[in-house]
């Protein structure tokens, strides 16, 4: 068997409370659940799922709303929305 070490992170207690029970729930603890996770990302050589940025932020919503705070901001803060039907 291989020699086992202790790897330490930080992450927001809510959010390990939340990770324990539902681990828990799964009959598996913590620690079993994050070497899973490293045992798939080591076989496949990537995260194990889709990793993606908030479309919130993406560069074409940026600019629009860019645009609304100047059009905001040249009218007063009155805003026209345009109908597009």
């Amino acid at each position: 068997m291989a020699q086992t070490v202790n790897v330490n992170f930080r992450m927001d207690s809510s959010l390990k409370q939340q990770m324990d029970s539902i681990c828990s729930e799964l009959g598996m603890s913590l620690t079993t659940a994050f070497t899973i996770f490293a045992k798939k990302v080591c076989r496949e050589k990537r995260i194990p799922f889709e990793v993606s940025l908030d479309p919130f932020y993406s560069e074409e919503n940026m600019e629009r709303l860019r645009k609304s705070i100047a059009q905001m901001e040249k009218t007063g803060g009155k805003f026209h929305e345009v109908d597009n039907a």
